[in-house]
């Protein structure tokens, strides 16, 4: 009787034991517990799928686009948010890039700078307007620049926008997205603002990228971009 007492209370101590272990471990890869434990950075590159193809033509990619779809590649990759838990993005951009924007997003993951999402603008019918007033973080896109001409570098897969309601387009009056007016005080930094020599622009600066934050008229404070040749 005194042996089976004895086992008894051994297999509650190991029940506990496993059962405090398990609580310590995150209820989802995507999650973050309260001692701020987050899965590490991921990333996939992969070429673009007949699937995504189909997603694309039509809304971000069209005949007479400066790429071919086949130049472009997916990349799948979490990202640090502002609620302090990683999540799953996407972005697609040109071959050519794709391993450094990885690395520049390593960077960025592990240093915790936040990102609202960072979703394909095929989720915003193509409209870039739509994508800016989301806060999204998005890449390619085959569309003018911005107030119309010639092709804007997304189209060809080399340029990225980040946070794009704390870091506005600005030409005099005009600020895209409306929401971004209220972070114009490039000094009075929230989270997810890029100023500069910051680790945003640091790390793009590094794989090859420049920061339309440096621009004068217009100041581009969410794009960066390798400049291509027409």
């Amino acid at each position: 009787m005194g042996k089976r007492v004895w086992m008894s209370g051994l297999a509650m101590v190991a029940s506990a034991i496993l059962a405090g272990t398990l609580a310590a471990v995150p209820a989802s890869a995507g999650s973050a517990d309260a001692a701020g434990w987050r899965p590490p950075f991921r990333a996939k590159i992969e070429r673009i799928s007949p699937e995504l193809a189909e997603e694309m033509i039509g809304v971000s990619w069209h005949p007479g686009c400066p790429v071919p779809i086949e130049d472009l590649r997916l990349i799948t990759m979490n990202h640090h948010g502002f609620d302090g838990r990683s999540h799953d993005g996407e972005l697609v951009v040109h071959k050519d890039v794709a391993k450094n924007v990885v690395k520049v997003f390593r960077k960025l993951y592990y240093h915790k700078f936040p990102i609202r999402r960072m979703e394909r603008i095929e989720h915003y019918g193509g409209s870039d307007d739509a994508s800016m007033e989301a806060d999204n973080t998005s890449a390619f896109n085959c569309r003018e620049i911005t107030g119309g001409g010639g092709f804007s570098v997304h189209s060809y897969g080399k340029a990225i926008d980040i946070n794009t309601i704390e870091n506005p387009y600005v030409k005099g009056d005009l600020v895209l997205p409306e929401a971004g007016r209220e972070y114009l005080d490039r000094e009075d930094v929230h989270p997810g603002m890029i100023v500069d020599g910051d680790i945003v622009v640091r790390s793009f600066a590094k794989a090859g990228f420049i920061w339309g934050g440096h621009w004068t008229s217009p100041i581009d404070y969410q794009h960066f971009e390798v400049p291509v040749d027409d």
